[in-house]
């Protein structure tokens, strides 16, 4: 849902519940002191309101932050009383001469009275933020199951040529063993590659050796185009029978390659996957070619942030830096 709409649909929403408010004071024709307590209580359930609604509830109603969200919600009842308090026994008193509790109100009844008022508001917006969570969440599902839809079609209408190329390159191996090792090594690696990207699994997992096999390919095959003067630094650490995403490591290798120098000893590509535990560690760090680019493919990386989105919702961190010399990614996976 747009910002536009939501703010559109909360103004509606407090233009009817303050026309229904007030318009019974109009009737019953109140008093000045019964009005400007109906409008300070007004303010101050709507600021706690949006306390909870735009800091508390977005930022610790999710798992494993639930000691931080029973503190945010105790902050917004604090300033709830501490409002009521500063508006109706200071400002009014100081300004109108009169407030809203007597004088013998002791501070833990104002307190207990005050939590019972405030508490309602923090409950309406929980209910607010949870259904438009849920909205969120009901859109977003049916936007995966279009693309799922269309991917599915895609990889069928896509499927007899990737199969024909791939066996035609086993064939075209055969013939060039007796010509050329090296001609044959690089179609053998080309071959490796095709058949990793057709490989399927039920849940899109892969394991994560194979996973780092096609990096090694990958690289492997670059090499034998560029040699000698080709120097990436490659190193794994941890891996062990974890696994992930298919093709998930791939398109920050080949953004390296292709934006990056790959001839400067001094300043090599490198690449480094490490995994401790279930926390999985992918970085890539490359000198910045300033040659003309060519405008071919390549993942951008608003399909790479748009992949872990759908893969692995709050469950990664990305981080691009680019000091106009070295361009780094570093992804973070929680397996």
């Amino acid at each position: 849902m747009k910002n536009t709409k939501v703010i559109f649909i909360h103004l509606l929403c407090w233009v009817l519940i303050l026309t229904y408010q007030y318009s019974g004071y109009l009737i019953e024709s109140a008093s000045f002191v019964s009005i400007a307590l109906g409008v300070s209580m007004t303010i101050i359930q709507i600021v706690e309101f949006y306390i909870c609604y735009l800091w508390v509830y977005p930022k610790y109603l999710k798992k494993g932050k639930i000691p931080q969200l029973v503190l945010g919600v105790i902050f917004a009842l604090g300033v709830f009383i501490a409002l009521r308090f500063l508006i109706e026994e200071i400002l009014y008193l100081k300004w109108f001469n009169f407030h809203n509790y007597s004088d013998q109100t002791t501070t833990i009844s104002y307190i207990i009275d005050n939590i019972y008022y405030g508490i309602s508001y923090i409950t309406i917006s929980a209910a607010v933020y949870s259904v438009q969570q849920n909205f969120k969440t009901e859109i977003a599902n049916r936007k995966l199951k279009d693309e799922v839809v269309k991917s599915e079609l895609a990889f069928l209408k896509s499927q007899i040529n990737p199969h024909f190329l791939y066996n035609t390159l086993n064939y075209v191996y055969s013939l060039a063993i007796p010509i050329s090792d090296k001609l044959a090594n690089a179609i053998l690696r080309l071959s490796d590659l095709m058949r990793y990207t057709l490989n399927e699994s039920p849940d899109g997992r892969v394991s994560l050796v194979k996973e780092v096999e096609y990096l090694e390919s990958y690289i492997e095959l670059f090499k034998m185009r560029f040699e000698p003067n080709f120097f990436v630094d490659f190193n794994a650490e941890g891996i062990v029978e974890q696994k992930v995403a298919a093709l998930v490591l791939i398109p920050f290798v080949e953004n390296a390659f292709k934006h990056g120098v790959l001839n400067d000893e001094k300043h090599p590509v490198r690449i480094k996957l490490k995994v401790n535990g279930k926390r999985l560690s992918f970085e890539v760090s490359n000198k910045i070619s300033h040659a003309q680019k060519d405008h071919s493919s390549g993942v951008g990386l608003v399909n790479i942030h748009r992949r872990l989105d759908l893969i692995y919702p709050d469950q990664h961190e990305l981080l691009i830096s680019n000091n106009g010399n070295t361009y780094k990614t570093t992804l973070i996976i929680n397996l």
